[in-house]
Formats: C-alpha cells, sequence, structure tokens
C-alpha cells in the first residue's frame, strides 16, 4: 500500500509539474487547439501535484489517511465518467483520454484494495476493555430516568431499541415506526427504551419531532451496550448492498431524509425484549435498512 500511494504521489507531482510548466505540450502532440487561457490547464496541474502530496503523505501510514485515498478514488472514478461523455460527444479527441488512463484508470484497483483494507481494519477495531456478562451490562447501564434497564424490567417488559446514528433516514424511519406503533406496544404490556450514539440533550430534541421525548433513553456514544448485546459494525454488503438503496430510496420517498452524522455510521441497530434483567427475545438485522416488526417483539413472553 505504501509503495502504491508514494508511486501515485511521484507520478502526480511530475504529471502536474509538467502541466504547469508545459501547458500546451500535449495540444501540440495531439494536434489540438491550444486552450485560450492556459492558465486553466496550469491550474488544474497544480490541483493534481497537490493530490501528488497528499497521496505521499498517505503512504506513511495508509490507514490511518484513508481519507486522502477516499478522496483520490473518488476524483478518480468520476473523472472518466466525465471523459465518457466529452469522447461521445466528439468534445475530445480520443487520443485525449490516454489522461485518464494513466491518471485514474490503472488505480481503480490498487486503491480500491487499500480501502477495503482500511474498511476491515475498522471492522476488527474493538476497544481493549472487557465488558461484562449481559445480566450485569444491563443492570449497570441506567437510563435518563436515573433507573437502568435492569431495573425498568422488573416492572414490565421493555422493547430496547438500538437506533442507527440519527443522520441515517433508517433511524429516523425506525422512530417514525415506533411513534405510530406506541399505543399497539403498550397494550402488550410493554414499554420501550432506546438506545444511540450522540448526546442526552440532542437526541431528547430529536425524538421530540416524533412524539418520543419521554422514552427512556440511554446515550452509548462508546458503542459499549451495542457491542455487549451483539451488534457490530455493519460489512460492506450491510451498507451499500442493493437491499439498502432500493429500501432507503423507499425511504426517502416517505419522507425520511439524511442528516448530519451523529454517531459511528457503520454501527448496526438492533431490537431486544427486556424482562427481569435479561434478554428474551431479540432481532439482529442482515442490513442496515431491514425494518422490524416492534408489535410482535414487544409481545409478552410467556
Amino acid at each position: 500500500m505504501r509503495q502504491v500511494l508514494l508511486a501515485a504521489g511521484i507520478y502526480n507531482v511530475l504529471w502536474g509539474g509538467f502541466a504547469v510548466l508545459f501547458p500546451g505540450a500535449i495540444f501540440h502532440w495531439l494536434q489540438m487547439p491550444p486552450p485560450n487561457y492556459p492558465q486553466f490547464w496550469q491550474c488544474i496541474g497544480m490541483i493534481v501535484g497537490v493530490y501528488g502530496v497528499g497521496y505521499a503523505i498517505a503512504a506513511s501510514d495508509p490507514v490511518r489517511h484513508w481519507p486522502i485515498v477516499l478522496v483520490g478514488f473518488l476524483g478518480k472514478v468520476l473523472g472518466p465518467l466525465g471523459m465518457v461523455q466529452a469522447l461521445w460527444t466528439g468534445q475530445l479527441p480520443w487520443g485525449f483520454a490516454l489522461n485518464c488512463v494513466t491518471n485514474d484508470l490503472i488505480w481503480w484497483v490498487p486503491f480500491g484494495f487499500i480501502l477495503k483494507h482500511v474498511w476491515d481494519q475498522h471492522q476488527q477495531d474493538t476497544p481493549e476493555d472487557t465488558l461484562p456478562e449481559e445480566d450485569v451490562l444491563l443492570a449497570e447501564s441506567v437510563t435518563n430516568t436515573g433507573l437502568s434497564l435492569a431495573e425498568l424490567s422488573e416492572v414490565q417488559p421493555v422493547l430496547l431499541v438500538f437506533l442507527r446514528h440519527s443522520g441515517c433516514l433508517f433511524c429516523r424511519e425506525a422512530l417514525a415506526d415506533l411513534s405510530a406503533a406506541r399505543e399497539a406496544i403498550t397494550n402488550n404490556g410493554t414499554r420501550m427504551a432506546l438506545v444511540h450514539m450522540g448526546t442526552a440533550s440532542a437526541f431528547e430534541a430529536f425524538t421530540a419531532q416524533y412524539g418520543l421525548s419521554d422514552v427512556p433513553a440511554l446515550a452509548d456514544p462508546s458503542r459499549r451496550l451495542y457491542r455487549g448485546l451483539g451488534l457490530k459494525r455493519a460489512r460492506l454488503s450491510q451498507m451499500l448492498g442493493w437491499r439498502v438503496w432500493w429500501r432507503g430510496l423507499h425511504s426517502f420517498l416517505a419522507g425520511h431524509h439524511p442528516g448530519a452524522l451523529d454517531g459511528d455510521a457503520t454501527q448496526m441497530p438492533g431490537v431486544f425484549l427486556i424482562h427481569h434483567g435479561r434478554v428474551v427475545r431479540h432481532f439482529r438485522p442482515s442490513h442496515a435498512a431491514e425494518r422490524p416488526d416492534y408489535i410482535a417483539l414487544s409481545q409478552k413472553p410467556a
């Protein structure tokens, strides 16, 4: 990975420097009319060269500097799309596409593998603390009511809903679903509780939009309770699979629009029925967009 990024950095600096120093050369070679404003081409060369500096920095630690690699990868994917349009309409000669081959296409696979490695590392990035047993964890998890989840579940079963970050449209869809199902859940003799990754004050204002600000809630920014109940970070297929995109479109058209990131964007949601301090029923989705049946999950255990 370091060698690839260092090579990309050297290439970008050389190509960018050449474009700055000799802005008309490539047009002369391809027998194209030179641009009326060569400063624009020199500006492109400067941008490409600066990217090269970024790649060289990323080569020192590809995992830590993954945003540089991601931005570069996006540019290398989007650039050829514009080139295809220009070639298709005849606005540029086919020889000019050689720029895309050396600047973009040959880097797709290595940059893609670097980003895949970063994702795998992220998946394996688990804190060093040893989590207690499930019942102890529930007893230690105190909600904004001052009572722990275990204590709440001694009074009546608790439908414990773990949400994705509040900017996710599926999180917003879940709150709308819970608001609609609240009466039926209460009629089942069960109360709700919510677990989130944001701040308590921001979450209260957020849930007020759905009439759920009075529901017991617990902030878990370190994801300790998420991890303790087996809710992991999503795999790529769980975040970007076709089912997620399809359901995301339906959710968006239904009025659930994404907002600012507030928490770990890869954290998976889940639903648990807690009774007498232990989990008696659970739902761990197979992908980020899977929609649980909250009413069925809230039915009192036999």
